[in-house]
């Protein structure tokens, strides 16, 4: 059993779809774009016969073939797929509850384990003083490049914010990671917590 619920109506849309394709259409596939981060998007997108679908799952619960994307598996859980006839043509919508929350396995990458402690740890502290930091990139596979952004961008305290609360609690937990580079624009003060 798929960790993915398709109600029936949305199995019959999708199975409607899927005919009306070409006939190098396998089936639909499943994943999340940015998964565990607030930006997640889950996808559902036809599967071509020359997709690359080696980092998928198939489950042959439908009608048609679904493929899941094996990285996504833990952010669908409980996902559930609707479909709602209207006027208008009707609304596909997708409710996938775990998508946003943050989950690493062991053999996470040094983005994926940056990213997790700093939607699941930091950035909540900060929501207290409407501030957020988010992963830039990491460079020579040790440097996290991080930007803040709302009462974080222009703070006045963000110097001991980013040494003593970031930076600290992402080189305890990720021993890999060897520093932080900031790349905010601390100029733009207008919505600074301490100015």
């Amino acid at each position: 059993m798929s960790s993915i619920q398709i109600t029936k109506s949305a199995e019959k849309y999708l199975d409607e779809l899927l005919q009306k394709q070409d006939s190098d259409t396998i089936g639909v596939k499943v994943f999340v774009s940015e998964p565990g981060s607030p930006r997640a998007e889950t996808c559902i997108a036809y599967c071509k016969e020359d997709d690359d679908i080696s980092e998928y799952e198939i489950s042959k619960d439908y009608c048609f073939l679904l493929y899941l994307e094996k990285k996504s598996m833990s952010f669908v859980e409980d996902a559930v797929v609707d479909y709602s006839p209207d006027k208008f043509g009707g609304t596909l919508t997708i409710k996938a509850p775990n998508a946003k929350v943050p989950s690493i396995g062991e053999d996470a990458s040094l983005e994926e384990k940056v990213n997790y402690l700093l939607y699941s740890e930091i950035n909540p502290s900060l929501a207290s003083h409407g501030g957020e930091v988010s992963l830039v990139e990491i460079i020579n596979k040790e440097t996290a490049v991080l930007q803040f952004g709302g009462g974080c961008q222009g703070c006045g305290m963000v110097d001991v914010t980013l040494k003593d609360g970031v930076e600290k609690t992402l080189i305890e937990e990720i021993p890999e990671l060897k520093g932080i580079t900031d790349v905010t624009d601390h100029s733009y003060r207008e919505n600074a917590y301490y100015k």
